[in-house]
């Protein structure tokens, strides 16, 4: 991993979290575009948060915020602005930045350039990279990612009830999906279905407007508000073999995006952590209860430094998952591990954090009540708790301890 034997004055502005200088480890030019993302999200994504999060709405001025800068593809080498892909630790910093401010809008992002892009990247013939990617890597276009069905979750894999039939250049899509971030707006949506000839998984890139298509919004959420899930209809959708992604061809492919992205939530959830972690130590010095400022309570001290070990410990682990990445060596029970331990310590220390706050910790106007709430999603997604655990288990022990 490069590092910095001598770290510029930009490191002055090392996050309050940072408590092992971390962020150093970034060489000078990709530090620099950390600090774009960090000033980007700071003064210009926060400001429109609260109130798009209280509306559940993802504002076209919030997307635009993004389409306006050079952050997009940013891992893709021959992509964006930057061409050479950035390296894994950079992004997932980048991740972890974003959910510092909001963890909606880390995902809206993140399913753009992460699943979406890359299901295409990887899943796509060089003709589909070259047709749908440049649009993408603009966000003149944005993508979406359709695996998770009404009834299936973590069971997909085995259970996928959406359905391909081919009939000659043509594929006729049948089915449902549910819980699709951007979907309700999406240009190019990725389908994954179950071909019925040969019952393999495949991938299809479902455009905007294609008849039998449909995206509900789903309403009634407590978490990820700003996110615009949907669930997704799919009746007699005729996809033409040209949208059909060339290099997935069974799940096992689909699991292969899944291992890199499941590393990126891991990423997002440290990035609560801190986010929760900085609104609760600036509360703590600011508040006054008996006279003086509640950070001098032993009790405060106790959460805030509790919440400090649990992010320093868990970006370290993440450090060296990115750096398994940058190897070519990472392992599904690596991100597994990874998702599992640091959602679960956001859980932990981001109600901590909130009970800092004490009775202003439900408020919106205060931050941290979304970031409790945004912590249960997080934790949820990309694959439970429970099945990262048997994942990991399974490796270590040799003996899967999945029923089915």
């Amino acid at each position: 991993m490069t590092t910095n034997n001598a770290p510029s004055q930009q490191l002055d502005d090392l996050l309050t979290a940072d408590f092992y200088q971390y962020e150093a480890l970034l060489p000078d030019d990709e530090r620099k575009i950390l600090l774009k993302v960090r000033n980007l999200m700071r003064e210009e994504v926060k400001p429109l948060v609260n109130d798009a999060w209280g509306k559940a709405e993802l504002p076209e001025e919030l997307i635009n915020k993004f389409r306006g800068s050079d952050l997009n593809a940013l891992a893709y080498e021959g992509y964006g602005e930057h061409k050479a892909a950035v390296s894994h630790l950079l992004d997932g910093m980048i991740s972890m930045e974003m959910c510092r401010t909001d963890a909606s809008v880390s995902t809206f992002f993140g399913v753009h350039n992460g699943l979406g892009f890359y299901s295409i990247y990887y899943g796509g013939s060089q003709e589909q990279r070259d047709r749908f990617l440049p649009a993408m890597a603009t966000m003149e276009k944005i993508g979406a990612f359709g695996l998770t069905e009404p009834l299936g979750g973590s069971d997909v894999s085995g259970g996928m009830r959406t359905t391909a039939q081919r009939e000659g250049g043509t594929w006729i899509l049948n089915g449902a999906k549910k819980w699709i971030g951007n979907a309700t707006f999406a240009d190019y949506v990725v389908i994954f279905a179950r071909d019925v000839d040969d019952n393999k998984v495949k991938g299809f890139v479902v455009e905007k407007g294609t008849p039998g298509f449909k995206a509900e919004k789903i309403e009634g959420k407590v978490s990820l508000r700003i996110v615009q899930n949907a669930e997704i209809t799919l009746t007699d959708v005729r996809v033409p073999e040209a949208n059909r992604l060339q290099n997935i061809n069974g799940f096992r492919d689909v699991a292969e995006l899944l291992r890199l992205t499941r590393s990126g939530v891991a990423w997002m959830a440290l990035g609560v952590m801190i986010g929760a972690y900085e609104l609760a130590l600036d509360y703590a010095k600011g508040r006054v209860a008996f006279g003086r400022p509640i950070a001098k309570f032993q009790m405060v001290q106790d959460l805030l430094v509790k919440s400090l070990g649990n992010i320093t410990a868990c970006w370290g682990m993440l450090i060296q998952l990115a750096n398994l990445q940058d190897q070519g060596i990472l392992r599904d029970d690596h991100s597994s591990l990874a998702k599992q331990f640091v959602a679960a310590r956001t859980r932990e220390t981001v109600a901590y954090c909130r009970e800092i706050f004490g009775g202003n910790g439900i408020l919106l106007e205060h931050d941290i009540a979304r970031f409790f709430a945004d912590a249960e999603a997080v934790y949820s997604y990309e694959g439970t708790h429970q099945m990262q655990t048997l994942i990991v288990g399974k490796s270590i022990t040799g003996h899967s301890a999945f029923v089915g």
